[in-house]
């Protein structure tokens, strides 16, 4: 019974602790079983000093803080003078370059020429104050196209379109009609000369050069440049007219890269030295010659030479041979014998 007794006082104890309030109930820790004991600073508190940012110096700019106008609706809020160097570089718009003199002289009265963006390629490849010729204007207003469109610088271009109306105009006229287009083989193509790996920078690389293979006529026929069909006096006369305008011209004969079109450039060589490298071959014949041609009438049959040839040589021969013998009937003769004294 004491024992029971024990427990049950224990209990009685045990809930009346419970039901007490916590703030009531002072503990030391060791029993302070459930945590209930006021809070305890454990180790000594440190003051640590929070740097703060430096004062804004006073020749800084004022920041101008934008508030919204009240008022009736669709006002707009004040505006504030913002520098040059507050707008993004990426919406700065470069100033434009003003026109060449070359591009002002090159109007739609001579060419149908628009202008294109500068092109800078690997290598020097490209240029500046580049076109792209569509077609040349003559001067009745009749439009010679170019086939395709050849896109060139602007000094290359008006060199073209004169050379169009000054000399391959007239030259048409003279054959009883007019230049309808112009076929181009080649303009502005970022390789080496030749297409050769390794070579230097070609002249087209610069979209300074064109091919030009044929002068198309309006009645249907066409100027090939290195046709032979055409007449030599034609060909002869874009010869001289080119090699006065262009400082280089590559046709037949100057290397086999140019035997079935002409290189025009407008290429600066020092001493204002010029090429001129193209050869105007003849005609070539109608039918050509398979059979060897007919004997003449006035020779003499093939039998009879042959005979007559024969015939000879059996006379020398008896002739040469009784001369033989003539020569060994003869006694020899001794020879003469000195006299005594």
């Amino acid at each position: 019974m004491s024992v029971g007794a024990a427990m049950v006082t224990a209990a009685a104890g045990l809930l009346l602790a419970l039901a007490e309030p916590a703030a009531a109930r002072k503990y030391f820790p060791p029993l302070d079983l459930f945590a209930d004991g006021p809070p305890r600073l454990r180790g000594n508190v440190h003051a640590t000093r929070i740097p703060l940012p430096r004062p804004r110096p006073p020749e800084a700019a004022k920041i101008v803080t934008e508030k919204p106008v009240s008022g009736k609706p669709g006002t707009e809020p004040p505006t504030t003078n913002k520098t040059a160097s507050d707008k993004p570089t990426d919406q700065a718009t470069p100033a434009e370059r003003p026109a060449s003199a070359c591009r002002l002289a090159l109007t739609e009265e001579v060419a149908i020429a628009p202008s294109i963006p500068d092109i800078s390629g690997p290598g020097g490849c490209g240029g500046e104050d580049l076109v792209r010729l569509e077609a040349v204007v003559l001067p009745d207003r009749r439009k010679v196209a170019v086939k395709p469109a050849a896109v060139l610088r602007c000094s290359m271009a008006a060199a073209i379109a004169d050379w169009v109306r000054s000399d391959m105009a007239p030259l048409a006229s003279q054959l009883g009609s007019t230049v309808s287009d112009l076929d181009n083989f080649d303009s502005f193509e970022c390789r080496g000369r030749n297409r050769v790996a390794g070579a230097l920078l070609s002249e087209h690389g610069r979209a300074n050069a064109l091919d030009v293979r044929a002068v198309g006529l309006a009645n249907g026929q066409s100027i090939g440049l290195t046709d032979r069909t055409v007449p030599r006096e034609v060909r002869e006369r874009v010869l001289q007219s080119v090699c006065a305008r262009f400082t280089t011209v590559l046709g037949p004969g100057s290397d086999w890269y140019h035997e079935d079109h002409i290189h025009l450039d407008l290429a600066q060589r020092r001493n204002g030295y010029r090429i001129c490298q193209w050869n105007v071959w003849d005609p070539l014949p109608h039918v050509a010659p398979m059979l060897p041609a007919e004997r003449p009438e006035d020779a003499p049959p093939r039998e009879v030479a042959a005979q007559s040839e024969t015939t000879k040589k059996d006379a020398d021969a008896p002739a040469e041979k009784s001369a033989a013998e003539s020569d060994e009937a003869k006694p020899a003769r001794m020879p003469p014998t000195r006299k005594r004294r």
